[in-house]
């Protein structure tokens, strides 16, 4: 558990902000959840008429992740990108065992009635497809249509465990370059196209500066239910996958990536008929959703909404 987990939730509340940037976009906005976590959203506007885009991102990620594709749909689409707890802005919890998906569905569920959306096209990375998928299990009515990046229900045990290798690590680094490096060297498949200033605009994305040094922009504790005593159980996530099949449905998938095989990618089509698939070349786990195919992809799919 982290030092900040063991503080109480008003008293960590208070020095997680400090640390936090001033907003700046009248687009971000919070909502407070039924166990009293302030969550962070970003709320693009656009058509009413049509469904918005939710977007969910991946397990140490933000909404900084889906600024292009906000800038690229909206004002066509509504775009809400959401911030899991103990992520960005949003609150960080005081009960790790609360990182889980169940409670991750859950608070979206709250966000779309915080904002009385009855249905949204999802957008999910990683983590976020698997909300995604659960979401379908248990509220398939809020589902217009989904988006899975490069996540699936079986998930390769090598992308596991390079992500077991690094996250919930309280690593801090002196200045951008460094951060940029370090990201480079926990995703070293990730991307022949990436350079240097790549890494650093990722950097940007993922980790904030805190004082005179920079930081990883979630709570350590995310890691907490990953590092259980025993193995991990193992959990058929077919059946909500098929619960989701049922809707429009588009994956994306990189070529190079190790948590969404080809083989799982393939079985998904066959479990899913309908669902369009795109491959995004010389790109691991997770596309940006900015590479030409998945761009193309995305555009083809809104195109019936």
């Amino acid at each position: 558990m982290s030092k900040r987990a063991l503080v109480p939730r008003g008293l960590a509340t208070q020095a997680i902000r400090a640390h936090q940037p001033a907003m700046t976009d009248d687009r971000d906005a919070y909502l407070t959840v039924p166990d009293g976590l302030r969550l962070h959203y970003r709320d693009h506007a656009g058509d009413p008429s049509r469904p918005p885009l939710l977007c969910l991102p991946g397990l140490t990620r933000n909404v900084r992740d889906f600024a292009d594709l906000a800038e690229r749909y909206s004002p066509r689409f509504r775009v809400i990108a959401f911030e899991f707890r103990g992520r960005g802005r949003s609150d960080y919890d005081h009960q790790p065992q609360r990182y889980v998906p169940p409670t991750y569905i859950a608070d979206t569920a709250a966000l779309l009635d915080h904002l009385d959306v009855p249905e949204a096209i999802f957008v999910g990375t990683s983590l976020g497809g698997l909300v995604t998928m659960g979401m379908a299990a248990v509220a398939p009515h809020r589902i217009a249509a989904a988006i899975l990046n490069d996540v699936g229900p079986e998930l390769g045990s090598a992308g596991l465990e390079r992500i077991r290798s690094y996250v919930g690590r309280p690593v801090r680094f002196p200045d951008w370059d460094a951060a940029a490096r370090q990201l480079a060297a926990n995703n070293a498949s990730f991307s022949a196209r990436y350079t240097h200033e790549d890494w650093v605009r990722m950097a940007r994305r993922t980790c904030r500066e805190d004082g005179a040094e920079v930081c990883m922009d979630y709570d350590m504790a995310i890691a907490a239910p990953l590092a259980g005593a025993g193995p991990a159980p193992v959990i058929d996530m077919w059946p909500l996958f098929r619960a989701l099949s049922t809707k429009p449905l588009l994956l994306i998938r990189g070529e190079r990536s190790d948590l969404l095989s080809a083989e799982t990618a393939d079985r998904m089509q066959e479990e899913a008929p309908g669902m369009r698939v795109a491959l995004v070349e010389g790109v691991g786990h997770a596309p940006d959703l900015d590479e030409p195919e998945a761009v193309a992809a995305i555009d083809a799919f809104l195109e019936g909404f």
